[in-house]
């Protein structure tokens, strides 16, 4: 799925990142440290131990994502050596940074990047969603996705201010015009050519939909756990994190969602799939 949004990338996080010999994904905490501007190793424990409790608090093993290994570091004039390390997995270098300096710019990216890149893999993993074989199957899946995931998030902005039917609208358009390069709801149907009437989730096709999809979650995430009060501040934090995403998927490689084409409404795949359900009940 989300072909463009899986692109060879050229991340700083990317070109860390290490297989070991049972062919799994890792990062070594101590070049990790280093990429997010640590001088000392020691002052990135904490770091370290703040994210392993995030971790078990989460319910997750904090043996399935933190290992401790002998990490090989590269010293000047091409002096090699072994020191104690932490071999994290993807999820925890999400954690990791998600509990690192905020205010330095390359926490930031990294934030979004492993948020944006777990989302993807948990999409990826899902035993249901790893059975479909087509486009069509993957559209209708996110576009389900898509539909709950609003929904909380239009809880989420209701706790934030955003109450009336104009202000969530002007809620929306933040988003879109933050992951869209700053193309409102109007503008992305001009674009797309859609009718007034056509919602714009309904066609896109899937790498678009898990772009707003992450966009959706990350924002519900944000104003829920930053307690952020005021449709203000809620608006400008749906530009941000549409923004943000906006940014991955062009260090990724992907192609902008606003050049993306507008698909084929995908209420008419659910017609044919609600028909096709229908006419194997009567054979039944």
């Amino acid at each position: 799925m989300n072909q463009e949004l899986k692109k060879p990338n050229k991340v700083v996080f990317e070109e860390i990142k290490e297989i070991d010999n049972r062919g799994n994904e890792f990062w070594g905490v101590r070049k990790l440290s280093k990429i997010l501007e640590y001088s000392e190793f020691r002052h990135f424990l904490p770091v370290i131990n703040r994210a392993k409790e995030a971790c078990s608090n989460s319910g997750q093993d904090i043996q399935d994502h933190f290992e401790d290994y002998l990490e090989v570091i590269s010293h000047g004039k091409g002096a090699i050596q072994k020191h104690p390390s932490v071999k994290l997995s993807r999820y925890a270098c999400y954690l990791i940074v998600q509990n690192a300096d905020p205010n330095k710019e390359v926490v930031a990216l990294g934030q979004t990047y492993f948020a944006v890149q777990t989302r993807l893999q948990e999409i990826q993993q899902m035993e249901e969603y790893n059975q479909l074989s087509t486009e069509d199957e993957r559209r209708l899946f996110l576009r389900n996705e898509m539909k709950k995931h609003n929904l909380q998030l239009a809880d989420a902005a209701k706790g934030a201010g955003v109450i009336q039917a104009f202000e969530y609208a002007i809620f929306q358009n933040h988003g879109y015009m933050g992951l869209y390069g700053g193309l409102g709801a109007k503008q992305i149907h001009a674009v797309k050519g859609l009718k007034k009437s056509q919602q714009i989730l309904d066609h896109m096709g899937s790498t678009e939909l898990a772009a707003n999809l992450f966009r959706a979650t990350q924002t519900e995430e944000k104003l829920r756990k930053d307690k952020i009060k005021g449709k203000e501040k809620a608006n400008k934090t749906h530009f941000e994190i549409g923004k943000k995403v906006r940014k991955t998927i062009e260090d990724i490689g992907g192609t902008m969602p606003e050049d993306l084409p507008a698909a084929d409404s995908v209420k008419k795949l659910e017609k044919t799939k609600e028909q096709k359900s229908l006419s194997s009940k009567k054979k039944k």
